[in-house]
């Protein structure tokens, strides 16, 4: 892996990461009641994570100008793994044997394809 691609590749990761954060922001959202409908879609924490969403997908339109088609959809697959973690840590979500086995398949297929 070049250093160009190298690169390029922490800007997938960045994107990748902070777009999980969003989720998590729009679920936060999800689970409050709002006095009516224009309020449950036009509040600042749903705003920001769309905001977040925005940069996410900018990130990833300039890391795919250095980063090959085929190892980009691997380095977004590092979604799963953080919002498998922010699940535990934020809305306590129980992890059973075949999401560790799921990730574990993941986190194998990442550093093959890298490899």
């Amino acid at each position: 892996m070049t250093k160009t691609v190298a690169l390029y590749s922490l800007f997938i990761l960045f994107g990748t990461f902070i777009s999980a954060i969003s989720q998590v922001m729009l679920k936060k959202a999800a689970m409050k009641t709002y006095p009516s409908k224009i309020r449950e879609y036009l509040n600042p924490l749903v705003l920001s994570a769309y905001l977040i969403f925005i940069v996410a997908t900018l990130c990833s339109v300039i890391a795919y100008r250095g980063v090959p088609l085929s190892l980009g959809p691997v380095l977004e697959a590092t979604s799963y793994i953080y919002v498998t973690i922010f699940g535990v840590k934020i809305f306590h979500e129980k992890v059973n044997r075949k999401k560790i086995l799921a990730l574990a398949l993941i986190i194998a297929g990442i550093v093959v394809a890298a490899v």
